[in-house]
């Protein structure tokens, strides 16, 4: 474990008191009711998940037919699923989404300044496949959305594609070896295989301030960008907020995106922040397909699996990619055994002292960029780097300077206190706007098979959610489950995950497509062995890092369940993204048949 670069480890005494100014500033953020301080967009504020972008859905008759394989969610996961089943030869592939349009989190997600946060020549998939080369080294939202509309187009994914459509269960016929799959539009059709790929944060969720419904002005979710009302378009010029005073809930990675573009465009900009984001450079800029050797075949994986192995603690030759993920590596996948190399003798020291260097020079960014020292103080970040995703700008700091933006730190009243007719309320005061928008990211497991909103029935009439909730996860690779023929699964549950989850999705829809096209081969069901299920969450259980010491002492966030630590449970493979995809690589050349089940 290295140092950044110019810094000292610190005296002891520095360690001690910054672990305590830690403890005091979680202490500031913490709720007892932890994630039940949200609301979520349904029943009563269901509109603020409302598609604003589909227009007037057409009226269809529902459809009552068959299909190869169905695909729950069209996001990234969603198309590269059906993308990699097309190259496994199959014809008849549905993808079934709730908006109007392929692109999952990049369809909602449209609100000013967006842009991936990781580099769009590692992010963005298919480059090789597709024969694209991204203009930025961080690619704007619209972009990256036509992007995925681009992969669906060249895989012919839109021929039999069902939008602004939601499935409402999925039933195992073990006489006909299908799924029955039923949606809100009235469709019964049956599937041979079924693939979800819901996302882990889909549903945007709004803070539970009371009062929030008496409040007389303009809402909206940035998930679902009211331009009606703010004028403009993702790259700013919102006329319609020149004469507004305008209200931000959140200054996480959606916030530190959007923010410099309303103080650029409203009247007064109120920023109510309750834990302030790690705001490190982003050196933007553009790239030509020279600067990164795109002029030969393979080129995009050779970048992306790089800076996989860099930010997964792996060896690699030279650093491709060459930004803060990588430089900060060791520091963003909390004590992978796989960083654990040499014999270190004392790996958490080394990591808190290389933590702390990091850290301090972001907050010494954030003095040097801000001149007001009071919100320059209220900006500072006080936690380790990796409780929360880290973000980049060189934008957001200098916002702060312009006389029309005014921070309003709401820690020490845990929040915002409530809202009124005419505005928000922190601290006793008042804080009188036109507008508010809640840049308040989206819930936890509350989408797909695992949340109870889409009931799984399986063999014999098994609950998947009840068997979830009796024994945990129960999957081979974290794909495939006992009871459930013909049913994979996509996400990081017992699986393996990164900061990059576009490459990850990736590699998972390769290894799902080559499960069906085993299973067509010779004619059988996909469905692991109880043993072998039993084999795989050992394999989770052993050698896994205890990071309920590093959660607990983390700011509140959707990283440690507002502040409540990790949930109980192997979760995900232990060694890291790189180690887990070769491992799937041999099982497929070797033991694939150990998933296949005859018919009958």
């Amino acid at each position: 474990m290295t140092l950044p670069k110019c810094a000292t480890p610190p005296t002891p005494q520095e360690t001690a008191e910054l672990r305590e100014r830690y403890r005091a500033e979680r202490e500031r953020r913490v709720r007892p009711e932890g994630a039940a301080q949200y609301r979520s967009t349904t029943a009563d504020f269901g509109y603020f998940a409302a598609d604003p972008y589909a227009g007037e859905v057409p009226a269809r008759e529902p459809l009552c037919d068959e299909v190869d394989v169905a695909i729950v969610g069209g996001g990234f996961g969603g198309i590269l699923a059906g993308a990699r089943m097309r190259q496994q030869g199959l014809e008849k592939v549905r993808v079934i989404e709730q908006g109007g349009d392929f692109g999952g989190t990049w369809y909602w997600n449209r609100y000013p300044g967006i842009h991936c946060d990781i580099e769009s020549h590692v992010y963005l998939p298919m480059l090789d496949e597709t024969g694209y080369v991204p203009e930025w080294k961080y690619a704007p939202g619209d972009e990256i959305r036509r992007h995925a509309v681009r992969i669906a187009e060249r895989f012919d994914l839109y021929e039999d594609a069902l939008f602004s459509t939601a499935v409402t269960a999925l039933t195992w016929d073990g006489d006909a070896h299908q799924w029955l799959v039923t949606t809100d539009r009235g469709d019964e059709f049956r599937a041979t295989y079924v693939v979800t790929a819901t996302g882990t944060l889909s549903e945007p969720k709004l803070p539970g301030i009371p009062g929030i419904e008496d409040f007389k002005g303009h809402t909206f979710h940035t998930s679902r960008w009211d331009y009606g009302y703010t004028g403009g378009g993702p790259d700013g010029g919102m006329t319609g907020l020149a004469d507004k005073r305008v209200g931000v809930v959140g200054t996480g990675a959606t916030g530190v995106q959007a923010i410099p573009k309303l103080a650029e465009d409203a009247r007064q900009l109120y920023v109510f922040q309750r834990t302030p984001s790690a705001v490190d450079v982003r050196g933007q800029r553009r790239m030509t397909p020279q600067d990164i050797g795109a002029d030969r075949p393979g080129w995009a994986g050779e970048r992306r699996e790089n800076f996989l192995r860099i930010v997964s603690g792996e060896d690699a030759d030279r650093d491709l990619v060459a930004d803060r993920w990588t430089e900060s590596a060791a520091l963003l996948e909390k004590l992978l055994p796989s960083f654990r190399r040499d014999g270190e003798p004392d790996f958490e020291a080394a990591y808190e002292a290389a933590d702390h260097a990091t850290m301090n020079q972001i907050r010494d960014r954030v003095a040097a960029e801000v001149t007001d020292p009071a919100t320059a103080e209220a900006l500072k970040p006080w936690y380790r780097y990796a409780c929360k995703r880290p973000t980049f700008s060189d934008l957001y700091l200098p916002a702060f300077n312009r006389e029309n933006v005014t921070l309003v730190d709401t820690a020490d009243t845990h929040g915002i206190e409530r809202m009124t007719e005419r505005g928000v309320v922190v601290g006793g005061v008042e804080y009188e706007i036109d507008c508010l928008i809640f840049a308040t990211g989206f819930s936890v497991g509350v989408s797909g098979v695992t949340s109870g909103k889409l009931p799984v029935t399986g063999r014999n009439g098994l609950q998947l959610l009840s068997s979830l909730a009796e024994f945990g996860p129960r999957t081979l690779h974290g794909f495939t489950s006992t009871g459930f023929p013909n049913l994979i699964q996509l996400g990081p549950m017992q699986n393996a995950s990164s900061v990059n989850f576009s490459h990850i999705l990736d590699e998972q829809a390769a290894h799902a497509a080559a499960l069906v096209a085993a299973a067509e081969r010779d004619d059988a069901l996909l469905e692991p062995t109880p043993e072998a299920v039993d084999a795989w969450r050992a394999t989770c259980a052993e050698d896994a890092p205890d990071h309920e010491w590093f959660h607990a002492e983390c700011t509140p966030g959707y990283y440690n369940r507002e502040g409540r630590g990790r949930p109980n449970g192997p979760h995900a493979y232990p060694h890291g993204a790189v180690a887990f995809h070769e491992l799937l690589r041999r099982w497929r050349e070797e033991r694939v048949g150990e998933v296949l089940r005859k018919k009958g």
